[in-house]
């Protein structure tokens, strides 16, 4: 239980954190969009897409819009609960490995009937009528 709660603390600050660093080295800095960048790349599809601009609310403005001032606090938030969430999950998985048993079965000590593993007959190849 304890392992768990660590889980989901690392991981709830993980996510917390590493959300800036991310950004920033896409190329979305607090200062703009860095040259020859990621972030440079998407905002020039994006504007050819758009026709010349970058269209207010897309992801290229989002995410510019992030790297600039940050996240908001119920932003924070949310992604702190998701990332203790999945902290929490991972920390409460275990490996499990199947070792074989130590003594046989019951089921397998006992004899098996004895039925005879016969081929069923073959049918012929050719036709009898064919023959004469």
């Amino acid at each position: 239980m304890l392992k768990q709660a660590a889980a989901a603390a690392i991981g709830g600050a993980l996510a917390v954190g590493c959300v800036p660093v991310v950004l920033n080295v896409m190329g979305f800095t607090g200062a703009g969009i860095a040259a020859s960048s990621l972030a440079a790349k998407m905002m020039s599809a994006a504007a050819i897409a758009n026709g010349g601009g970058v269209s207010a609310g897309s992801l290229v403005a989002t995410l510019q819009s992030v790297g600039a001032a940050g996240l908001s606090t119920s932003s924070n938030i949310l992604l702190g609960s998701v990332g203790s969430a999945f902290g929490a999950w991972l920390g409460g998985s275990k490996k499990t490995t199947t070792s074989p048993p130590d003594e046989p079965n019951a089921e397998e000590d006992q004899p098996r009937e004895n039925v005879p593993q016969v081929e069923p007959p073959k049918p012929p190849l050719r036709s009898e009528d064919a023959e004469k």
